[in-house]
């Protein structure tokens, strides 16, 4: 699978539990070692590093007493059994876009399910949202994800309640990629009410993690996993989200790291739209669906269709049967010299057009006058076409 040896993937595995998501400290002791001599130096066998501080060194060492390569070992062993794998930088499967996080990248990470990580990350999206979203959040989530999938999209959540659980389902539901990025274990199912679509998840898409196997969640696991989804993908859509809201953390994570940032706009009287709304004012790109979304994130020439309302047979006419039919009064009528005068036209032209906007049912004559038509063609009123 790698080039990665497995002493280097046991170690990677061991510091998963004795190191935090996203500790930086580590990252930068990680490029001046090998994750072996870390773990030694942590479980007392290397004098303290440079750059260290001794009170990071001790709480590290301190968590290092609960690891050990045998329990190391018992998690590659795990997640094997559930269908997984441990997979590190270096690997042919690493998602190389994770490295834009820096010191703070994973030092590894735990994978549910069958497909390629990597390649499903090339071609995929972040959808997140507040958790108790309303039917309308829940509503655009699934049905944004079930169009993703089916331009063949990967669609990344968090797997909480709420709009990440509508987009898995959306995606699952069009039979396409779904990938959910925990914080916890990977055989941890967190909420306890998505077990059922964690398993699905794990079946027909991915589930991963950057704890291993057995870990709990915690508030700082979930911001920290955020940064993850971010760093994975090539954009973030937001749907529903208070002010203070996780998702908005995944999509300023994405910002930083150069990703694109989209909201879908709610009603301006919903608190559960404020953050989304906050995000768009700053600068995040307005999207209603998945061919915008895929206009933004994909290759040159995926654009979205042209948004139009319905074409009305007055919106065919030619300039300047179109002056001589804005010429003819709302009320009452004119002759064909005053409606010529109006619009600028020659007499003998204006009178042709009157005649063609007679077959077309825009106006009608009565003597010598022209006046519109009770009922014009194409229209919904008198004046539909004007301003």
């Amino acid at each position: 699978m790698s080039e990665v040896g497995q002493e280097e993937r046991a170690a990677r595995a061991a510091l998963t539990r004795i190191a935090e998501p996203g500790d930086e400290a580590v990252g930068r002791w990680l490029r001046q070692t090998t994750p072996v001599h870390l773990v030694q130096s942590l479980l007392g066998e290397w004098d303290l590093p440079s750059g260290v501080t001794k009170e990071k060194y001790k709480g590290l060492r301190l968590r290092a007493t609960r690891t050990d390569p045998d329990r190391a070992a018992a998690d590659l062993v795990t997640v094997a059994a559930l269908g997984g794998r441990f997979i590190c930088p270096g690997d042919d499967e690493w998602p190389q876009q994770l490295n834009d996080l820096g010191d703070g990248k994973p030092i590894g990470l735990w994978v549910r399910g069958s497909a390629n990580l990597r390649m499903w990350a090339l071609r995929s999206v972040a959808v997140v949202g507040a958790r108790a979203c309303t039917e309308y959040g829940a509503h655009l989530a699934a049905t944004l994800s079930s169009g993703l999938a089916d331009r063949g999209w990967t669609v990344v959540s968090g797997a909480a309640y709420g709009v990440d659980g509508a987009a898995h389902r959306g995606a699952l539901a069009a039979k396409g990629a779904s990938v959910a990025v925990l914080a916890s274990g990977v055989d941890y199912a967190y909420p306890r009410g998505h077990t059922e679509l964690i398993h699905r998840l794990a079946e027909q898409g991915l589930v991963v993690a950057e704890l291993p196997p057995g870990d709990h969640p915690t508030r700082s696991r979930f911001i920290m996993r955020n940064r993850v989804i971010a760093a994975l993908t090539r954009g973030t859509v937001v749907v529903e989200a208070e002010l203070r809201s996780g998702s908005l953390v995944t999509a300023r994570r994405a910002t930083e790291l150069g990703r694109f940032t989209m909201g879908m706009p709610g009603p301006v009287t919903s608190g559960l739209s404020a953050g989304v709304h906050q995000l768009l004012r700053g600068g995040a790109v307005v999207v209603t669906e998945a061919a915008e979304v895929i206009e933004l994130v994909g290759s040159i020439g995926d654009l979205a269709p042209a948004q139009r309302g319905p074409t009305l047979t007055r919106d065919l006419l030619d300039p300047v049967a179109s002056r001589v039919l804005e010429a003819v009064p709302a009320r009452g009528g004119a002759d064909s010299r005053r409606l010529a005068r109006d619009s600028g036209t020659a007499e003998e032209v204006a009178q042709g057009k009157l005649f063609e906007l007679q077959s077309l049912g825009f106006v009608q004559r009565c003597g010598a006058v022209w006046e519109l038509a009770r009922c014009p063609a194409g229209v919904a009123g008198p004046r539909s076409g004007g301003a």
